[in-house]
């Protein structure tokens, strides 16, 4: 020790404090097991486990997008992943939120796709078809029901004309879509998703254009919707389906340390493919389309990290 002379003492020092540093545990709230959200969780946490930062990411369980801002907002976690029109309604205390939540963006990471799929040899060939019948529409608390509702409603499925909204995650949709016991599912996630290649490949499906919604969608709620493509061979479709495409952030609380927030988006940007390996196909997470977050505010760190690292 005494050879190492000043310089080296205190780079010794420096390293044993740096080690001696607690590490930062940040509960990380995704979605249902089996989902894309669930694997994007369990993704980051591996990735962070290895990356050398003082962080541990704590996958949480969930029922996704509304139920996880509003665990955000209880503080009982500290990163969240939300539909872009669920977080854009938390931070402004609108629709399924009675108050503004301090819901910071980190990034926005992929794009999902919405996907109005129903039997091929059924009755059912455009929206307006699903008038009273039974209709998976996503579990209670997700982002999927909320795009549903608003769905179901601009097509003028109300009233008399309603759909039997059942309140079913993406596995039991695609139970009961097989078993005939919904006549239509609605979904919104990566492309391709997992659990709807298994069941085309199981039974004949029709997967719905839905791009003629996007125009009054952005009319009443802004433009977080967006006009996407299916795209021929997902699923085995023969031609590209448009639909209706929305973003999805990461999220965290605005009190989340700055530092924080740094060293996690460097893992993320460092990590990407591997993190989005088994959500959506095809997609890139660049810094000028990550840091289009809407309505939501970019956390400080998530500033202070973007100038850093592209200026």
């Amino acid at each position: 020790m005494l050879g190492l002379g000043v310089g080296g003492l205190a780079a010794v020092l420096t390293g044993c404090s740096a080690e001696s540093d607690p590490v930062r545990r940040l509960r990380f709230a995704t979605g249902p097991p089996g989902g894309p959200y669930h694997a994007f969780g369990r993704a980051l946490a591996a990735a962070v486990g290895k990356s050398g930062h003082r962080l541990e990411i704590v996958p949480v369980t969930t029922s996704a997008s509304v139920d996880n801002l509003r665990r955000l907002e209880r503080g009982s976690v500290e990163l969240a992943l939300a539909m872009a029109d669920v977080a854009e309604d938390a931070a402004h205390g609108r629709a399924e939120f009675s108050r503004p939540v301090p819901v910071r963006a980190l990034a926005r990471v992929y794009v999902n796709y919405t996907h109005l799929v129903v039997p091929a040899h059924g009755p059912v060939r455009t929206v307006r078809d699903l008038a009273r019948r039974p209709v998976a529409a996503g579990a209670a608390g997700s982002g999927v029901q909320v795009l549903a509702g608003r769905l179901l409603k601009a097509a003028g499925l109300t009233g008399d004309r309603a759909v039997r909204e059942l309140r079913l995650g993406l596995t039991e949709s695609a139970r009961a879509l097989r078993e005939g016991t919904v006549d239509a599912l609605i979904w919104s996630g990566g492309v391709p998703t997992a659990t709807l290649s298994e069941l085309a490949r199981t039974m004949p499906l029709r997967f719905l254009p839905l791009d003629g919604f996007v125009a009054p969608l952005r009319e009443r709620y802004g433009p977080v919707y967006t006009t996407v493509t299916l795209p021929a061979g997902a699923y085995g479709l023969r031609e590209p389906v448009g639909t209706i495409g929305v973003g999805n952030y990461l999220t965290a609380r605005a009190d989340v340390p700055a530092d924080a927030v740094q060293e996690l988006l460097q893992v993320v940007f460092d990590q990407w493919r591997d993190l989005l390996r088994d959500v959506t196909a095809g997609a890139r997470l660049e810094p000028r389309y990550a840091i289009s977050t809407g309505g939501v505010p970019l956390h400080k760190g998530a500033v202070a990290y973007y100038r850093s690292a592209y200026g």
